[in-house]
């Protein structure tokens, strides 16, 4: 998996490659400290995941992310940052952004973030998952309590774990299941309610009152 992080700071920008250097199957292709050159080297080293920051110098990160989407929409973004307003997070996930984690999180749920990114799931820091769900909150409608009632016992313990935030690990962890138990849990409940995503299936649960 090729990285791209983009950062502003060289001593967050030297501990991430570090961190994520030392992890088995990452490979850090390049560093850029602003939003114009995060586009630039986007275009030119093409990598699997960019690393973003918010707060960046000439272009911010949320910009650079909805410009490298527009042009590389396969290239996984991850926003790794102190911004944690509703304007901030809602804007970032509007531009495109396919994770999102506060800074100070531990490398396991920024590595679980970059492992979901990748793999076309969502993930959202347990900071700002109920912040963006409030954002994304509707009245229920009896589709969704339907959708709910056909959720096993276990499944509606797994879905209460993706509302709070909880990478497929950390749910495994909390329930005593494998991590391969967990991922046919989560399949399960996106087939039952019909949605796509991590973030759709918490919103058909906080819309049904489950949570």
């Amino acid at each position: 998996m090729r990285i791209l992080i983009v950062e502003d700071d060289p001593m967050m920008q030297l501990g991430l490659e570090q961190s994520l250097s030392n992890q088995p199957g990452i490979q850090v292709v390049g560093r850029a400290d602003d939003g114009y050159f995060a586009v630039e080297e986007t275009l030119k080293l093409k990598p699997d995941i960019v690393v973003m920051d918010i707060g960046l110098p000439r272009m911010d990160g949320i910009a650079a992310t909805q410009k490298i989407k527009e042009s590389l929409p396969e290239v996984r973004v991850v926003m790794l940052t102190s911004h944690t307003t509703e304007n901030e997070v809602i804007a970032a996930l509007s531009a495109g952004a396919d994770a999102y984690c506060v800074k100070g999180t531990t490398v396991e749920r920024l590595l679980a973030a970059i492992e979901a990114a990748r793999e076309g799931a969502s993930y959202l820091d347990p900071q700002v998952a109920r912040l963006v769900m409030d954002h994304l909150k509707s009245p229920t409608s009896a589709a969704d309590a339907i959708a709910i009632g056909q959720l096993s016992q276990r499944e509606l313990e797994v879905l209460k774990l993706m509302v709070e935030g909880r990478s497929n690990p950390e749910i495994a962890t909390a329930l005593y299941l494998s991590p391969n138990t967990v991922k046919t849990h989560v399949r399960g409940i996106m087939n039952k309610l019909a949605v796509d995503d991590r973030v759709q299936a918490a919103v058909v649960a906080l819309r049904a009152g489950l949570v």
